[in-house]
């Protein structure tokens, strides 16, 4: 693999990256991180928190500085959050540290995953799947050009995902 041997999961909130990420670490005996668990491990408060005292804003820096951190360990499988690639800062951080894989999925299909879901700040409010579908639009976008490769994360089981990433990745080693 190239770069730092960093797996790097991007894509909208509900796309699997935790999920994912957690058994894809488990497979190829990485560490696992998820950068919106750390900030919430290192403020030891709730990320709905801190964008209501803080803003978006303030939760994007705490969020760069987080993935400008964890980008530079090795052999590590990372789970983004979604709007993580909205800052340009970190989009290069994390093209220079791993390779990158968009879980891509529909409104539709975020929408069903993120129904009972109150924990996320940027979902609350009456039209939940209007705003999804807003917000995709507007990253899909970068989450396509920055990734190297894309997958459907609808249209597969857990494991059938992670044997596509195990084999890409394999494929990429020998090239």
């Amino acid at each position: 693999m190239t770069r730092s041997n960093n797996i790097i999961l991007i894509g909208p909130m509900g796309a699997g990256k935790t999920t994912i990420g957690r058994q894809l670490a488990k497979k190829l005996s990485l560490r696992f991180y998820d950068s919106d668990h750390e900030i919430e491990k290192r403020t030891g408060v709730k990320i709905s928190l801190i964008f209501e005292i803080e803003g978006e804003d303030g939760f994007r820096r705490r969020e760069s500085q987080v993935l400008r951190e964890l980008s530079q360990m090795n052999n590590i499988v990372l789970s983004t959050g979604g709007g993580a690639v909205t800052q340009a800062e970190n989009r290069e951080v994390l093209k220079e540290n791993g390779y990158i894989i968009y879980l891509k999925s529909s409104p539709e299909m975020l929408f069903k995953r993120t129904a009972d879901d109150k924990r996320r700040p940027l979902l609350q409010g009456d039209n939940r799947l209007e705003q999804i579908s807003k917000i995709l639009s507007e990253r899909e976008p970068v989450y396509i050009e920055l990734a190297d490769e894309i997958i459907n994360s609808e249209k597969m089981s857990i494991k059938q995902i992670i044997q596509n990433i195990f084999e890409q990745i394999k494929k990429d080693e020998n090239h």
